[in-house]
């Protein structure tokens, strides 16, 4: 006899419908709202079961909300009445709520592109917000530094249109545009509106979470590269940020708080240091030298693209002007809402950035996962840290970690993940010195390690991927009671060592270079015997995993299940987790 599975109740009927959802602030804000138990519409390109659709919802998941409770629409800014079927027109009939987060935010974007979705999107979501009988507020998200005129003027004639799009460039323009069309359009109509203005928008206050990759981010992977030797700007260029969480609280917020027929807030914190004071604060946090004197904006602007490096339309950004918050801050106040300290949230962004190689995925090996989860370790516990001189890269637990995972010269911590993944307890991966996100140290490698192992407190089993074996070894022959033992993969004394360095799109400028010299020294005999005698004389236990080229990505789940037979082979007392708990139980 079968039984039927019951098919899963629809969800309750959405109060609150949110454009652009699947977009950086968008996913966000519906995060915000399912958290408040909130039925949200969500509007996606395509609608339900679509790729876009499975994305969004794996990402809310992901972030610990329940999904049932999301309806999702197929829309189309660039449709009359949002291209919305009869059907989904009817799922939205009791939304009082609008949120437009959407627009195209990009750097050289035609104008035509620009336009179509920045102003004219934005007047369609307006005019269909306009059709709902029980419409509380439409919150539309508008641009940094518009909004300011207190007679916004729509349409404005050709003449000055054509002037604007060629003073500010073409994403900057549409959005001064549309802010305009969508104030004056709205008093026309009379749907109540609150147009919502904020600086620049950066990571998670927690996590560090990107996700948007533009204007101060680049500035960052610059620094990061070492391409910003000169700052633009002056000692006064002030370059708000906000972080993005705190962004969508202060979203969800409004519908609540505003009332009467227009609004409209600026969104930042404003103890953001000047801009030289910021990128002075990320360099030191990530160890990379800081630009070394300001440039002018006027004179960045006359020099060729190809020297500075500059976009011109970010350089609209750059100014001395100040803002005035105090409706927004009015509005934050009732709801309880406050900005998160600015420099941990700088710091934790620009590692997060850094770590997903700037958009591009991360650092870690091709072929490896660089999402998986590095074990059940929160993702606040990755970032840099000093070691002995480097400024160092973790992944991972450094206080009591089960495994210590190293990896070969030619990848970095990420190549762990997926094997990480799946290992009983915590993991401590770290980018070696010199090597991925590290920067070189003072010391050698196995002192380096010394000194990052000092505050663990466990003896975890040390795992070691090709010329990291060495280092393995080392630190185990002089500190063989801080380590339960050794799993030593494709170690250079066994054989042929055909480990590939990558240029992978995290890594510090010269990292790879530093990576094929390593490859070289751990291939040279003498190097080899060194590692085979320190291998006989070794007092640890020690499994040794002969495997190809990066065995992480090829063979994650065997490998994981080899380190794991080896853990619990140990002596019950010498096992890392029964050490921890001896460690922490001892007076």
């Amino acid at each position: 006899m079968t039984t039927a599975t019951a098919p899963a109740s629809p969800p309750p009927p959405p109060r609150t419908l949110v454009l652009g959802a699947t977009g950086f602030i968008g996913r966000w804000l519906v995060l915000e709202l399912l958290g408040r138990g909130e039925p949200v519409a969500a509007a996606v390109r395509g609608g339900r079961g679509t790729p876009k659709d499975r994305e969004l919802r794996g990402w809310l998941r992901a972030h610990g909300a329940d999904d049932a409770p999301l309806t999702t629409v197929a829309a189309d800014l660039t449709r009359p009445g949002l291209g919305l079927s009869p059907a989904d027109e009817a799922r939205l009939a009791d939304v009082r709520d609008v949120h437009n987060p959407a627009a195209r935010f990009e750097f050289g974007l035609p104008r035509a592109e620009a336009h179509a979705a920045n102003v004219d999107g934005a007047l369609r979501v307006l005019h269909w917000a306009a059709t709902r009988s029980g419409l509380r507020r439409l919150v539309h998200l508008s641009g940094y530094r518009v909004g300011r005129d207190l007679a916004p003027r729509h349409p404005l004639p050709d003449a000055e249109t054509d002037a604007l799009y060629a003073r500010l460039g073409a994403y900057e323009a549409s959005k001064q545009l549309g802010d305009a069309a969508v104030r004056v359009e709205a008093a026309r109509l009379g749907v109540p509106l609150t147009t919502v203005n904020p600086s620049s928008v950066v990571g998670h206050s927690v996590t560090g979470e990107a996700g948007q990759y533009l204007g101060p981010a680049e500035l960052v992977r610059q620094l990061w590269y070492g391409r910003l030797p000169l700052l633009p700007g002056t000692a006064r260029t002030f370059l708000p940020v906000v972080a993005v969480d705190h962004l969508a609280r202060f979203l969800a917020a409004v519908p609540g708080h505003d009332h009467g027929p227009a609004h409209a807030h600026t969104v930042l914190d404003p103890s953001t240091p000047p801009l030289a004071e910021l990128v002075a604060v990320v360099a030191e946090h990530l160890g990379v030298p800081a630009p070394r004197r300001l440039v002018p904006v006027g004179l960045v602007r006359r020099l060729p693209r190809a020297l500075t490096g500059a976009d011109p339309e970010t350089l609209t950004f750059l100014s001395e002007d100040t803002y005035d918050t105090a409706s927004a801050d009015r509005l934050a106040d009732a709801a309880g809402l406050h900005h998160p300290p600015v420099i941990p949230l700088l710091q934790r962004w620009a590692t997060r950035l850094v770590a997903e190689g700037f958009g591009t995925g991360g650092g870690s090996t091709p072929g490896v996962d660089s999402a998986a989860p590095l074990a059940a370790v929160p993702l606040a516990a990755t970032g840099f840290a000093t070691v002995a001189g480097s400024r160092s890269f973790l992944l991972g637990d450094r206080e009591a970690p089960h495994h210590v995972l190293l990896h070969g010269a030619g990848t970095d911590a990420g190549a762990w993940r997926t094997v990480a993944a799946r290992l009983a307890g915590p993991a401590l991966a770290p980018d070696l010195p010199g090597l991925g996100r590290s920067s070189r140290a003072t010391a050698p490698d196995h002192h380096w390690l010394a000194e990052l192992l000092a505050p663990t407190g466990t003896r975890p089993v040390l795992v070691a991927h090709s010329t990291a074996a060495a280092t393995a070894l080392r630190y185990a022959a002089e500190h063989p009671d801080r380590v339960s033992g050794l799993v030593l993969i494709a170690p250079p004394h066994l054989g042929p060592d055909s480990t590939a360095v990558a240029e992978l799109p995290s890594h510090r400028p010269g990292a790879a270079r530093r990576a094929r010299a390593a490859l070289r020294r751990a291939r040279r005999s003498s190097e080899r015997a060194r590692v085979a005698a320190l291998l006989a004389a070794c007092s640890t236990p020690v499994r040794l995993v002969p495997a190809p080229s990066l065995p992480q990505a090829a063979y994650p789940g065997e490998l994981a299940l080899a380190i794991e037979d080896f853990t619990r082979s140990l002596p019950p007392r010498q096992r890392p987790a029964q050490a921890l708990d001896q460690r922490n139980s001892s007076p």
